[in-house]
Parts: C-alpha cells; sequence; structure tokens
C-alpha cells in the first residue's frame, strides 16, 4: 500500500481513538444534536467538545447545518452510522480480551 494512503488511512482510525470524539459520534449516532445537546450527553466542556467537532468535522466524520441561530451536527452519512454500529458488534465479541490486554495501549481512563 501507498505509505501516504496508509498514514491517511491511520488518521482516519484515530479519528475514532479518542474518548470524547466516541461519545460524540455516539451521541450523534441517531439524531442530529445541538452543541448543548452534546456537552449535556458527554459531559465535557465546551471548548473540549468544540475542538472534537472541528476535528470530526474537519476528517468528514460529520457535519452541521444552521437552523436560526443553533448549529445541529451529524454524521456525515450512513456508512459512519454502519462502521459504529460495526464496531459495536466486534466489541461486544471481543470485550473481555480487550479488557485484559495491555500491550502496546495507553491506559484508559475510567
Amino acid at each position: 500500500m501507498n505509505q501516504d494512503l496508509l498514514n491517511t488511512k491511520v488518521k482516519f482510525i484515530r479519528g475514532f481513538g479518542d474518548k470524547t470524539r466516541i461519545q460524540i459520534l455516539e451521541c450523534i449516532q441517531n439524531s442530529e444534536k445541538t452543541v448543548t445537546q452534546i456537552i449535556e450527553e458527554v459531559q465535557a466542556s465546551q471548548s473540549s467538545v468544540s475542538q472534537h467537532l472541528a476535528c470530526l468535522k474537519e476528517c468528514g466524520l460529520i457535519t452541521n447545518r444552521q437552523h436560526g441561530k443553533y448549529i445541529y451536527y451529524s454524521l456525515s452519512n450512513e456508512k459512519i452510522r454502519l462502521l459504529l454500529t460495526m464496531i459495536d458488534d466486534v466489541f461486544a465479541e471481543v470485550q473481555t480480551e480487550v479488557a485484559c490486554c495491555d500491550r502496546h495501549f495507553e491506559k484508559v481512563e475510567e
């Protein structure tokens, strides 16, 4: 595989590699939400959520639309929703092994 393509693929996968970004993606998985709704559901600061929303948008994983004074965020397409569902399905099968795995991973905060 071309190294540039491989590096870009790694960047894409890293988009899913942050707790707050996963929480945001799951928050908007089934319906669009405003920043305020996302902040309340994710329980993170406004600045943190805004930074992660910008990252997710730049990577093409989410989109937004303005309606009046509100900006609504949603997944960019159905394939992202399917990917999140697939991650949940695979995780359900390997959850025990993942929980026991300490190799090459930073400890996840509880």
